[in-house]
């Protein structure tokens, strides 16, 4: 059941209704306990052999909280410090077991057999519970923000438990702080007319970007990862150039449902993506990308990291970047392309480092006829490739696959006949007509954001926006690509 399907409106009809019963919406715990009940069904929908792993660690975690509060108002500073350290431990521990224990066992198999010995366990199967990657880091955020004193640890666990499971990001993001979604819980919610809108246009937005650009772009890259040694040079370039394309509407499509799904039950949910293809360098790509992940590797990774390395300093801040981002890459699985993925991308902050212009953020300038500045296109182009040499890692099935598929393009032919396909040149435009929308709607959350909900003659031009997105939605919509990315990370 994913968000783009009818079986997900029937569901998230029924818990519309019943949330904003007069009976439910006047009392805080009765809301939370329906949205409880509705995100475990969901997830249970899902992968129902993994909840009691989710209610389980879950419980364990407000127990820690709870304990690690006793003890800091008792000023055992020394022992919140080892409660801290030990929800740390458990939470990375679960990723470690559940998403790379496969991984690091076959991987030493592979070495044992390699220098002639053999290792005596076959591969353990162990079983990915889906979304793991995504409400562990809710609950390890949880013990430190309690430890740091930014937060108060739940006032019962029906309030935490909806925080790590809320259904409309629990299954892929965005990966919500604690700091800023347990506050929503203390209070009711009331239907808001103009949140309620909103939220729609942005699911509507969602939808369109994974169901019409995301979906139609995979059915060239996903031929070209997948044959890529049966494919010319100019294709499986082709197919890169796009795939950033691809995995930003996918992503952001979801993230955008997730968010509207939550403004329609008077929830703030955090905010993913801006505009990533806006990006001038690398830097400015990994603050506009996957912003939930990135700006809580950040926090519990490279701050810690910098202040250690700081005495080394530029090599030292490579050093943290390096780290930073390979964690960022491993996060995505247990492959070693994400690893070097990771590492590719802080190789690119080499020259943002060498010339002192790490960190900074100039705002983006209109030029003529409202158009980007020259300079500043020049680095969005430049950038975006870069970034699709980066899919090729990411997408690549191993590391050999890797050096492979670069290998059949450098010595591959070049017939671009493929161009004059109608079903192989359509993404094309749907890819410029992303970058003009992130462009035309920088300053907004979502490209089709109303700024006022009063009918002018901008808005009736909104409307008919909207009008010929639903018809592209009903046109191209399930093509055969309807899981997310994401889902598999």
């Amino acid at each position: 059941m994913v968000v783009n399907s009818l079986s997900f409106l029937w569901f998230f009809i029924v818990v519309f209704l019943v949330y904003y019963l007069p009976v439910i919406s006047q009392r805080k715990n009765l809301q939370n306990i329906w949205i409880l009940i509705t995100s475990y069904f969901f997830y249970g929908f899902v992968d129902w052999k993994m909840l009691p792993l989710l209610f389980c660690i879950t419980f364990v975690f407000y127990l820690l909280g709870a304990w690690l509060k006793a003890s800091m108002n008792r000023n055992e500073s020394k022992k919140a410090s080892r409660i801290t350290t030990l929800g740390v431990v458990l939470g990375v521990g679960l990723l470690l077991y559940f998403k790379y224990l496969n991984f690091f066992a076959d991987s030493f198999a592979s070495l044992l057999q390699a220098i002639g010995l053999r290792a005596s366990w076959s591969t353990l199967n162990i079983v990915l519970p889906i979304g793991v990657s995504f409400f562990t880091f809710k609950l390890i955020s949880y013990v430190i923000e309690i430890h740091r004193e930014k937060i108060q640890p739940a006032d019962n666990f029906i309030e935490f438990a909806t925080y790590i499971a809320f259904f409309p990001t629990i299954l892929s993001g965005p990966i919500d702080r604690p700091n800023t979604f347990l506050p929503q819980l203390r209070k009711n919610h009331n239907f808001d007319y103009n949140l309620a809108v909103d939220g729609c246009q942005q699911i509507l937005w969602g939808i369109f970007t994974k169901m019409v650009i995301a979906d139609t772009i995979a059915l060239i890259t996903t031929e070209a990862w997948t044959n890529y040694a049966d494919k010319d040079a100019s294709y499986l370039i082709y197919a890169a150039l796009l795939s950033p394309v691809q995995v930003y509407a996918d992503f952001d499509g979801y993230s955008n449902m997730a968010i509207g799904v939550g403004k329609l039950l008077g929830f703030s949910v955090t905010k993913n993506f801006n505009h990533p293809l806006l990006a001038r360098n690398v830097s400015e790509y990994w603050r506009r990308w996957h912003m939930s992940l990135t700006s809580w590797i950040t926090d519990y990774v490279f701050m810690p990291l910098n202040i250690a390395f700081r005495n080394l300093a530029t090599l030292g801040l490579f050093l943290a970047i390096a780290i930073n981002l390979v964690v960022i890459g491993l996060w995505h699985g247990a492959n070693w392309t994400y690893a070097v993925f990771g590492l590719y991308h802080s190789l690119l902050f080499i020259p943002l480092l060498c010339f002192g212009s790490f960190g900074r953020n100039k705002k983006l300038k209109e030029g003529k006829l409202g158009l980007p500045l020259m300079k500043d296109l020049a680095m969005m182009i430049l950038t975006y490739v870069f970034v699709a040499f980066g899919q090729i890692i990411f997408f690549a099935k191993d590391v050999p696959s890797i050096s492979s598929f670069i290998s059949t393009v450098a010595n591959g032919s070049w017939n671009c006949s493929f161009l004059f396909d109608i079903s192989t040149i359509v993404p094309l435009p749907m890819a410029i007509f992303l970058f003009c929308m992130d462009w035309i709607s920088r300053k907004k959350e979502f490209a089709i954001q109303r700024s006022s909900l009063i009918y002018t003659n901008k808005t009736i031009n909104i409307l008919i926006l909207d009008l010929f997105i639903a018809l592209a939605i009903s046109f191209f919509g399930y093509n055969g690509q309807g899981s997310f990315i994401y889902f598999n990370f």
